[in-house]
């Protein structure tokens, strides 16, 4: 039985949508305000904090990156379980998935911070900077469980259809990071380790504050906190394909900066802003992602399968019309833009180039990033795991086309490559995977 094409089902599916999807986009906006927060208080010490910084900060946020599977595979595994109408297996299914993110989290100390120094050896950096990387990262390092912890924590709460809590933890946590960071650095003159213990500290207290909100709601739906193998077991079943997937994206992103690499250090630099504009609009099309991985679990626990076609196609439209819209203001602010991030006039010229490109592109992201979160919403990671490679497969070569270009040219046509080639072929294997009905398994799963 299809469902209805009426105004008042729109009306509802959108409301969840914007309900779900606008305190997301500002949970996400807020995670990277952290290392924001620590760049602008740590530049002030000087050159060689800033730049260890940069290298511990790179260590940390490839771990979290990651591992951010711990939210996503989290939330389609409680959605499920309250869509099917069992709240307390919902909840249960969320604790197991914070069990294993602590357990990661302790592995990743006991491993990572003997080994602190040798990741930054790794970097070649100068000795002082090294120094510096070094102090920071090895003590940042023990709040990696907390950061995980948070991750599977707010994987629970969007499975719950709550995307409120994460917004008010997050925007907590800048806060109190911010504070500490300006208390410990200057007020007690800890300099570099006292932004990553302020860093830290801040960390754990949104851990706790996840920890009291989860403990409260086992209480009220009956669920127990304790592990449970067969749950730790699914959560890291799903996580080991989603683990695939985020490191096939992350071998294609370092695969084009490797490429921009050699095509020049003007044509890098242009890149760097490039990749950083749309990393920022990709904050704004991954809110309607994290939307479909809430609704589209708890429509298939449900079993209401018109649901799912209809809110699959409602994200739809808001991804491509929302990439439409970015894609408009990104072309006409083009030739302002690039005044924003350099004085160089050539970088300049060539930026104005790329973000006409990535215009154009903007609303094919818009597509594949709502069908990334469809899929994972549905649980369908394995397929997002091996079509992953498939994608790189498919980059490879047209980034081997564009390597020999040099100059405006050639950053243009490695943006062409990327956000048009790579991104199109993610749009093509997410298509057709969503156009057919194998990924649309009702029940709990």
């Amino acid at each position: 039985m299809a469902l209805p094409h009426t105004g008042g089902v729109t009306l509802a599916l959108d409301r969840d949508i914007r309900r779900l999807a606008l305190p997301a986009l500002g949970a996400l906006v807020a995670e990277p305000l952290f290392l924001l927060t620590d760049t602008a208080l740590v530049g002030h010490l000087g050159a060689v904090p800033l730049a260890g910084l940069g290298i511990a900060s790179a260590v940390i946020q490839t771990i979290v990156g990651l591992l951010v599977f711990l939210a996503y595979s989290t939330t389609p595994l409680v959605a499920r379980r309250l869509g099917a109408g069992d709240t307390a297996g919902a909840v249960r299914a969320g604790i197991d998935g914070i069990w294993l993110a602590l357990g990661i989290g302790i592995l990743l100390v006991a491993v990572g911070v003997p080994a602190s120094g040798w990741l930054v050896s790794l970097f070649g950096a100068e000795p002082t900077v090294a120094a510096a990387a070094h102090t920071y990262l090895s003590i940042s390092l023990w709040g990696i469980p907390a950061l995980l912890l948070t991750l599977a924590a707010s994987g629970l709460l969007r499975g719950l259809q709550d995307t409120k809590t994460p917004l008010v933890v997050a925007a907590a946590g800048f806060g109190t990071n911010a504070v500490l960071n300006a208390v410990f650095i200057y007020g007690f003159g800890w300099g570099i380790a006292g932004s990553a213990i302020g860093t830290v500290v801040a960390s754990w207290g949104m851990a706790a504050v996840y920890l009291v909100v989860i403990v409260r709601a086992a209480r009220a739906s009956g669920a127990t906190v304790t592990p449970h193998v067969s749950g730790i077991g699914a959560s890291l079943r799903s996580g080991a394909w989603l683990l695939l997937r985020t490191a096939s994206l992350r071998v294609a992103m370092l695969a084009t900066v490797f490429v921009g690499t050699a095509l020049g250090t003007g044509e890098l630099a242009t890149l760097q802003i490039a990749l950083t504009i749309f990393s920022t609009l990709a904050f704004v099309l991954d809110a309607l992602a994290i939307a479909g991985q809430a609704m589209i679990g708890h429509g298939l626990g449900a079993s209401d399968v018109p649901r799912v076609r209809a809110i699959t196609r409602r994200l739809l439209f808001f991804g491509v019309a929302g990439g439409a819209l970015l894609g408009v203001a990104i072309a006409a602010l083009s030739p302002v833009l690039p005044f924003v991030f350099t004085s160089d006039a050539a970088i300049r010229s060539s930026l104005t180039l790329v973000l006409l490109v990535m215009a154009v592109g903007i609303p094919l992201a818009g597509y594949v990033f709502v069908l990334d979160g469809v899929l994972i919403g549905a649980g369908d990671a394995r397929y997002l795991a091996l079509t992953g490679v498939v994608n790189l497969a498919v980059y490879v070569p047209l980034l081997w086309a564009v390597s020999p270009l040099r100059g405006a040219e050639g950053v243009a046509w490695l943006w062409v490559a990327f956000g048009l080639g790579y991104i199109g072929a993610r749009a093509v294997t997410l298509g057709l995977r969503a156009h057919g009905g194998r990924w649309i398994v009702t029940g709990t799963g």
